[in-house]
C-alpha cells in the first residue's frame, strides 16, 4: 500500500513538474535583480520593479549606470563578485536617485555560475521595521489627540456655553463701546468651540462603515475640488493602474485624508512651475492588524502624492504626524493627525520620504474582500469635504 501511495505522489509530482524559477523570484518580496557582464539589466522581479519604480519592460536591457549613479556601492559590490568573491554584502547603504528617492538598506551580490560575468543583486531595504514602528506611533498620536478631543467636548464646551451667554446677557445693557467687548468675548467663545468641533473628528466612534471603493473616483474628486479651489496655480499629473482592485474604504474617509495630503502639497509647491503627481499601484504590502479587532490584514494598494515643493524639514520629520505640528502660519497643525487616524482606522500605512523637489507621501491600503461585490460609485450625494 505504501509503495502505492508514493508511485501516485512521484507520478504526480512529475506531472506538475518543478516551480518556474522566474515565478518564484517573481513573488519575492526583496527587490533582485541581474545585471549581465555589460551591466545591463536581464532580470527584475516585481520587488525590483516598484524599488525602482519602473516596469520590467523599461528596465530590461537597461545600463544600470542610467538608473543609479555610479558612485552607488552596488557597482564595487558587482566588481568585487567578479573579481573572484562569489558572494559579498554590504549593510547600511544608502542609495538614492532623483526618481527612487533615497533608501536606507543592506545589499547581497552573488555571481550566477551558469552565466559569466552575470551578478544577481538583493536589496534589503532597512525601513520595514520603521514603517510598523512609524504605523504604532502615527496611531498612537491619534489616540493622544482623541483623548484630547473628548477632555475638550466636554471640559471646555459646556463652560464656554455659558460665558457666551453671560456676554449676551451683559451686552443688553452695556454702552456702545463695551458692546465691542461683549462680542469680542462672543467671537472667540465661537472660535474656540469651532476648533473643539475640528478635535472631535478625532473621536473614537463606531468601526468605520466600509465598503469597496474605487480609490481612481477618490483621486478623481480630489483632484476636481483643488483644481477649482485652492490648487488652481497647480498642475496635476496622473499616473494610475487601471487593474487596481477596489479598496475596502470609506469613501469619504479617504476624500477626506487625501483632499488634506494634497492641499499641503499645493500650499508647499512653488507659485509658479508647481506639479502635484497623483498615482497609484499594486504593491507587495506590510500584513498589519486592523485597530479593536484581531485579525489582519494585506497593505497591497498603494496611493502615492508627490509634489515639487522645498520638502519638509528635517527637525519636522520625526514628529510630522503629531498634533499641533506645523509650518504653516496660522495652521492648526490637526490635518496629518488626521490623515495618520483615518489610514490607521482603515489598517493602513501612510509614510513620506522627503527631499528638496520632491516630497512623496505613500498610503498602503487594503483590498476589498472579493465576496463583497463589485466596486460601488457613490459619485452622487456626497458633502463636500474641507481640509484640515
Amino acid at each position: 500500500m505504501m509503495a502505492k501511495v508514493s508511485d501516485i505522489f512521484a507520478r504526480r509530482l512529475t506531472r506538475s513538474g518543478p516551480p518556474d524559477q522566474a515565478a518564484i523570484l517573481a513573488a519575492i518580496s526583496v527587490p533582485m535583480f541581474v545585471v549581465d557582464d555589460e551591466d545591463r539589466l536581464s532580470f527584475v522581479n516585481q520587488a525590483a520593479e516598484q524599488f525602482f519604480d519602473s516596469s520590467t519592460t523599461n528596465l530590461v536591457g537597461k545600463p544600470l549606470n542610467e538608473i543609479l549613479s555610479e558612485d552607488t556601492p552596488i557597482f564595487g559590490l558587482i566588481r568585487q563578485v567578479r573579481d573572484g568573491s562569489y558572494s559579498v554584502s554590504e549593510y547600511g547603504v544608502t542609495i538614492s536617485s532623483p526618481k527612487i528617492g533615497s533608501h536606507f538598506v543592506s545589499i547581497e551580490a552573488a555571481a550566477l555560475s551558469d552565466r559569466p560575468g552575470s551578478v544577481v543583486i538583493s536589496i534589503h531595504e532597512r525601513s520595514m521595521a520603521r514603517k510598523i514602528d512609524h504605523q504604532l506611533v502615527h496611531r498612537n498620536a491619534a489616540r493622544s489627540v482623541t483623548a484630547m478631543a473628548a477632555m475638550l467636548a466636554h471640559e471646555v464646551k459646556n463652560p464656554l456655553s455659558g460665558i457666551r451667554g453671560a456676554a449676551q446677557l451683559l451686552e443688553q445693557n452695556a454702552s456702545p463701546d463695551d458692546h465691542q467687548l461683549t462680542n469680542l468675548i462672543c467671537e472667540e467663545a465661537d472660535r474656540i468651540v469651532a476648533l473643539v468641533d475640528r478635535m472631535e473628528m478625532f473621536s473614537d466612534k463606531a468601526p468605520l462603515a466600509r465598503e469597496p471603493v474605487n480609490i481612481h473616483v477618490v483621486l478623481e474628486r480630489v483632484r476636481r475640488l483643488a483644481e477649482n479651489g485652492f490648487a488652481r496655480h497647480v498642475r496635476f499629473n496622473e499616473s494610475y493602474d487601471p487593474s487596481l482592485p477596489p479598496v475596502y474604504g470609506n469613501r469619504d474617509l479617504l476624500i477626506q485624508a487625501i483632499l488634506n495630503l494634497v492641499k499641503n502639497a499645493a500650499e508647499a509647491v512653488p507659485k509658479e512651475g508647481g506639479e502635484i503627481t497623483l498615482s497609484t499601484r499594486y504593491q507587495q504590502g506590510v500584513r498589519l492588524a486592523i485597530p479593536g479587532t484581531g485579525s489582519r490584514v494585506d497593505l497591497p494598494l498603494a496611493v502615492l502624492i508627490q509634489d515639487n515643493g522645498p520638502g519638509i524639514p528635517e527637525d519636522l520629520q520625526p514628529h510630522l504626524f503629531d498634533p499641533f505640528v506645523t509650518t504653516k502660519a496660522g495652521g492648526s497643525g490637526l490635518g496629518l493627525a488626521l490623515v495618520a487616524k483615518i489610514v490607521g482606522d482603515h489598517g493602513g500605512v501612510i509614510e513620506f520620504d522627503s527631499q528638496p523637489r520632491r516630497t512623496l507621501f505613500r498610503l498602503m491600503l487594503p483590498m476589498a474582500p472579493r465576496e463583497e461585490g463589485d466596486v460601488i460609485d457613490c459619485e452622487e450625494g456626497t458633502e463636500e469635504m474641507t481640509p484640515v
